[in-house]
């Protein structure tokens, strides 16, 4: 995987960033496969060229809309506030919705060009449908303070898979949102230990505060990962399919140490390189610069060399890190996670699966375009 994502990667950089839609395309191919429910792999079957058509596609219409709606807000702006804060301010909650909109669409792409048994994912047009409804349930969660989290967090999901379908066959998800508040013990824990540092704090007790304040970073930290991998663990064994059911087994602690270890080498290795750019950044400075940061004298022998062997050596080293640091986290992160997943994913009743046929094929025009775009879903 390392070896694959860096040449890849090195693709990327020498085509100025058009190779990424191969690069994506390889790499979920490596993933999918390594992904084997009963034994038998998962296909992906995506075109890497349909992928920068649908990206070429959604920069003109999101250029035009963004375009036509800032020119008209900043004309309100002005006209009625004399300032262009408030156009600001609604051209950001103006892509929110289109934030949604990209989300919906990615997944719906994916899902139809991937394969299991021979039998294609598909998922229903609906991407607006779901962007209206996550804007309604993030209101709601922001209105309450957070308490309604679960209920959003359900209520999209059971949107997504109950348009989501698998041959001939729909996709259910069952339960009810209310079973989902357990996972968020531990960020209620962690919101009561961070009102106490507030309350300390106000009270003049500035060590209690900081020690309460600090222990509630760690145990929200530790609730976010908890809450994504138990919600997804009740919400996958809730789902069903033509008698066919799911269950997942996943430790939000081993998912929790993936990501601080994963990310601990990653910085570990990219720290060489990361100091050596920041010298040459130094050398780059002028003399001036270099005198009032006290280093003139230290580096004046490196500071002779040519101004673009230096400016040269800086992007050369640049785009090494940023390999470096792709290749890592899809090695340290990316797949360890993936893996944990795939291991414990246990299918039941998979006989059921035979009476199921193939699927029309989902075109999806403009492929992940908006994603793309918009820099959501983008990942693998």
């Amino acid at each position: 995987m390392f070896w694959l994502a860096l040449k890849t990667g090195l693709f990327t950089v020498l085509t100025l960033g058009l190779y990424r839609f191969w690069q994506k395309t390889r790499l979920r191919r490596w993933y999918w496969s390594a992904v084997r429910p009963g034994g038998l792999p998962l296909e992906y079957v995506g075109d890497p060229v349909e992928k920068l058509l649908g990206f070429l596609i959604a920069v003109v219409i999101l250029a035009f809309y963004i375009g036509v709606v800032n020119l008209v807000l900043m004309f309100a702006s002005f006209a009625l506030f004399h300032g262009s804060g408030f156009a600001y301010g609604l051209s950001l909650l103006g892509v929110v919705p289109l934030w949604f909109y990209a989300r919906y669409r990615a997944r719906r792409y994916v899902l139809a060009r991937t394969r299991w048994r021979g039998l294609r994912f598909g998922m229903e047009p609906g991407a607006w449908g779901y962007a209206g409804r996550a804007l309604w349930h993030w209101a709601l969660t922001i209105l309450t303070v957070g308490l309604l989290w679960p209920r959003m967090t359900f209520y999209l999901e059971k949107y997504r898979t109950d348009r989501t379908s698998y041959g001939t066959a729909t996709m259910r998800q069952g339960g009810r949102w209310q079973m989902l508040y357990p996972a968020a013990k531990p960020l209620f824990v962690a919101l009561i230990s961070a009102l106490g540092a507030l309350a300390t704090g106000m009270a003049g007790h500035a060590a209690v505060s900081i020690g309460l304040g600090i222990l509630a970073a760690l145990i929200g930290l530790y609730g976010v990962v908890h809450y994504r991998v138990w919600t997804l663990r009740c919400l996958t064994a809730n789902k069903t399919l033509n008698g066919v059911s799911l269950s997942l087994e996943a430790s939000p602690l081993r998912i929790l140490m993936i990501h601080v270890l994963g990310y601990f080498l990653a910085f570990l290795a990219i720290a060489g390189p990361a100091a050596m750019l920041g010298l040459l950044i130094v050398m780059l400075q002028s003399a001036d610069t270099l005198n009032d940061l006290g280093v003139g004298e230290e580096m004046a022998v490196l500071s002779a060399l040519p101004g673009w062997i230096v400016l040269v050596a800086s992007m050369l080293l640049y785009f090494c890190i940023f390999l470096l640091w792709s290749a890592l986290t899809h090695t340290f992160i990316t797949l360890p996670v993936m893996r944990h997943y795939a291991r414990g994913l246990t299918v039941h009743g998979a006989q059921h699966l035979e009476d199921l046929r193939q699927r029309d094929r989902d075109e999806v025009p403009q492929a992940e375009g908006f994603a793309e775009a918009l820099d959501v879903g983008a990942s693998i």
